[in-house]
């Protein structure tokens, strides 16, 4: 597997808005959010995407969804209702090879999210 951005981000060789981190993962803003509150939870092992989870890393996915909760709570929009998404190839809007959990807050999320994108297939 290539370097992504994210491995940089893991590696401090670029910056990011971190607002967590533990021994398996890493959380940090989104820097084009799509929601008042945007972040992407990482797995710090690089994993490429869905297809690539092996039975061996069921917890570490647990891992990143926990974490998601913990921060909904922490940052106090737990109660307001959040959202968790993770793409999967390009035409699901993977652009980093390696797997994130999005997590979106801050305002109503409507469904489905890409009504207008959807249209045009």
């Amino acid at each position: 597997m290539s370097e992504t951005i994210f491995t940089k981000i893991i590696n401090r060789e670029i910056p990011a808005d971190i607002v967590y981190e533990d021994d398996l993962s890493l959380a940090f803003r989104d820097i084009n959010p799509q929601a008042p509150v945007h972040l992407l939870v990482i797995p710090k092992k690089p994993i490429v995407s869905i297809n690539e989870i092996e039975e061996s890393d069921r917890e570490l996915v647990g891992h990143l969804y926990w974490v998601a909760g913990k921060l909904a709570k922490d940052m106090g929009f737990d109660q307001d209702g959040y959202r968790t998404v993770m793409n999967c190839g390009e035409n699901a809007g993977q652009t980093v090879f390696h797997i994130h959990l999005h997590l979106l807050a801050g305002k109503p999320l409507g469904w489905p999210p890409y009504t207008d994108k959807m249209k045009q297939a």
